[in-house]
């Protein structure tokens, strides 16, 4: 019978030849695919790097795409950190836009400042009490919080469905299922494509850095984490952290709503999150739960989303083909990780070697 044994910890030779060469087969594969497709490989990764770097535009586009990914990738690495499975990001993501948008419609003359304020306060509010009513449960009653949290995805989305399409529709859109754009006022400065949601992103990443590496909080997440029984032992009260993690988490989550309808889309709506609730759970776990990694890895997988969104354009690939490149370089580093991490052995040669 076939076993899959984890492995001890890979030398760092190790770690860099496999992921290098993962990456290398990525592209080798991806070029075969690309030259049936009938465009040329070589030019074809030349245009993602122009496509991700070939003008301030382009790269304000890449950094746009790295925002969202690396805040949402930090809020999921809080709740895995002590191994509560936060699935629920994208719910999360849905309701701190709802959140905000609420302000904009309660409060709609604020001066700018006190708007962006209170939108974000709001947002992260609205996040962290999503991702809270799971921990609430799962401390208390011990349910299972991979199954609750991706439920109150389907949740927040029916939701904000029924906002876009019924309570909260635009008049002015001529019976378009259109909730009405972000005002000025509710709307975040940016010069030359690069919006203040990246600077708050910088301090939130210190911030957690100091969070996760220096404070007590961080700590007891860590504790938690590795064993309940010790946590438990050493006087960490459970509940609470269980609960202050998860609004971190949450709020986190529901704060990129927040820079996403008022930094990019100015408006609401159940396209918003465009699935980077879920790659952020890749990001944050093939990171190591690490926030300098959780930075380098959402930029890198900012490059492969912005660079295939500008290949289907620029060469007139069909969007298949491009989104099959994309898949198929996170299939080989997946990949990679698992071979660093685990190796698989069988009865017979547990016999061999007794």
């Amino acid at each position: 019978m076939i076993h899959i044994v984890k492995k001890e910890v890979s030398k760092t030779r190790d770690k860099i030849l496999i992921r290098v060469g993962a990456v290398l087969a990525a592209l080798v594969l991806s070029s075969i695919i690309v030259a049936f497709a009938g465009a040329n490989p070589i030019e074809l990764y030349i245009g993602i790097f122009q496509g991700c770097f070939g003008s301030i535009h382009r790269f304000g586009a890449t950094i746009e795409k790295m925002v969202p990914l690396l805040v949402l990738s930090l809020g999921v690495m809080v709740a895995f950190k002590m191994q509560f499975w936060n699935i629920g990001a994208e719910g999360q993501f849905l309701m701190g836009a709802v959140g905000a948008t609420l302000v904009v419609r309660l409060l709609p003359n604020l001066p700018l400042p006190i708007m962006l304020l209170c939108m974000a306060l709001l947002a992260f509010i609205f996040g962290a009490i999503w991702l809270m009513i799971p921990a609430f449960f799962k401390a208390r009653f011990g349910t299972n919080e991979t199954l609750f949290t991706l439920m109150l995805n389907y949740i927040a989305l029916t939701f904000v469905t029924a906002l876009q399409y019924d309570f909260w529709k635009d008049p002015a859109a001529n019976g378009m299922p259109k909730i009405a754009n972000l005002p000025g006022n509710a709307l975040l400065p940016s010069i030359s494509g690069f919006n203040l949601s990246i600077l708050f992103t910088v301090i939130i990443v210190l911030v957690m850095y100091f969070f996760m590496n220096k404070s007590k909080i961080g700590f007891e997440i860590a504790v938690l984490g590795e064993s309940e029984n010790t946590a438990r032992y050493i006087g960490i009260n459970i509940t609470k952290t269980v609960i202050i993690a998860a609004m971190v988490s949450g709020g986190l989550c529901g704060l990129v709503g927040m820079f996403q309808i008022s930094g990019v889309s100015g408006a609401l709506s159940i396209e918003i999150t465009g699935g980077l609730g879920f790659t952020a759970i890749i990001v944050a776990w093939l990171s190591g739960l690490k926030v300098p990694f959780v930075v380098m890895n959402s930029f890198f997988f900012a490059i492969l989303l912005q660079g295939a969104s500008y290949i289907q354009t620029a060469f007139q690939i069909p969007g298949s083909v491009a989104e099959m490149v994309q898949a198929i370089v996170l299939f080989f580093i997946l990949g990679s990780e698992f071979i660093l991490q685990y190796r698989i052995t069988s009865d017979k040669k547990k016999r061999e070697v007794a």
